[in-house]
């Protein structure tokens, strides 16, 4: 077997198995640990699939910033209340009807999906590179582009506003 094959099949098993740790982990530190491992992992399937750029921005924006924003909201809110009081049977029932849901609906698209044979005359090897990704988002895809530039600044005027203390308020 070709060892890129079998390091994209060893990525394989490590990404789902830190996915599977993340939802399974009862301790929230943990969880977003095994989630920066996730990350790290699709990164290496980027790297795989030729996307260097695509790699090292998941890395810098996910695995680090986004992980970080977790472990704030993580830190601030109290976690010293019993979780498990509030995990009823319904809600358990709940999430098994949506995951089997999402279950079925991702197999089945998987059923159908056609995969094309690797052809060596039509093969880019630059499809994943900066350059290519820059002319689609600005050309192709601008205006959703935009629209998400737009929507992470509101969030993080909205982050500011919420941290913000009033006065009079207790320092904890």
């Amino acid at each position: 077997m070709n060892s890129a094959v079998s390091f994209f099949y060893f990525l394989s098993f490590l990404t789902i198995l830190s996915a599977v740790m993340v939802v399974v982990s009862r301790n929230p530190i943990h969880s977003v640990l095994y989630l920066i491992l996730t990350f790290f992992t699709l990164s290496g399937h980027y790297i795989l699939l030729n996307a260097q750029f695509l790699a090292a921005v998941n890395i810098i924006v996910y695995a680090g910033a986004i992980m970080v924003l977790f472990l704030f909201v993580i830190m601030f809110l109290n976690m010293k209340q019993d979780q498990e009081e509030a995990k009823t049977n319904l809600t358990k029932i709940a999430a098994t009807i949506v995951g089997g849901t999402v279950f079925v609906i991702l197999f089945g698209a998987y059923r159908k999906t056609a995969i094309e044979p690797f052809n060596p005359q039509t093969y880019d090897s630059q499809v994943g590179m900066i350059e290519n990704l820059g002319h689609m988002l600005f050309r192709e895809y601008l205006l959703p582009f935009e629209l998400a530039s737009i929507l992470l600044l509101v969030a993080m005027v909205g982050a500011v506003l919420l941290g913000k203390r009033e006065i009079g308020e207790r320092h904890f």
